[in-house]
C-alpha cells in the first residue's frame, strides 16, 4: 500500500459506521490490490462505491461520494 492509500483508507475509516471498519478496509484493500495488478477500472469502480457508500456514517455520504467521483473522473 503507498503513501496515498494509506491516507484514504484512514479517510475512510474515520467516516464509516460504528463496527464496520473492518468489512470497510477489507473493500479498500481489495480495490488497492486490483490497482496494484491492473484491473482496477471503471466497471469496479461502479460496484465498489455503493459497497464503501453503504458502510459509511450519513453525514459522510455525501463528501465521500465526492471525493470518490473526482477520483473516478481522474484515475480510471
Amino acid at each position: 500500500m503507498n503513501q496515498g492509500q494509506d491516507k484514504f483508507l484512514q479517510f475512510i475509516l474515520e467516516r464509516v459506521q460504528a463496527g464496520k471498519q473492518e468489512e470497510a478496509k477489507a473493500l479498500l484493500m481489495e480495490s488497492f490490490s486490483k490497482q496494484a495488478d491492473g484491473t482496477f477500472n471503471a466497471e469496479y469502480l461502479q460496484l465498489f462505491m455503493p459497497q464503501v457508500i453503504a458502510l459509511l456514517k450519513t453525514e459522510h455520504i455525501e463528501e465521500v461520494k465526492n471525493i470518490m467521483t473526482q477520483f473516478e473522473n481522474k484515475k480510471v
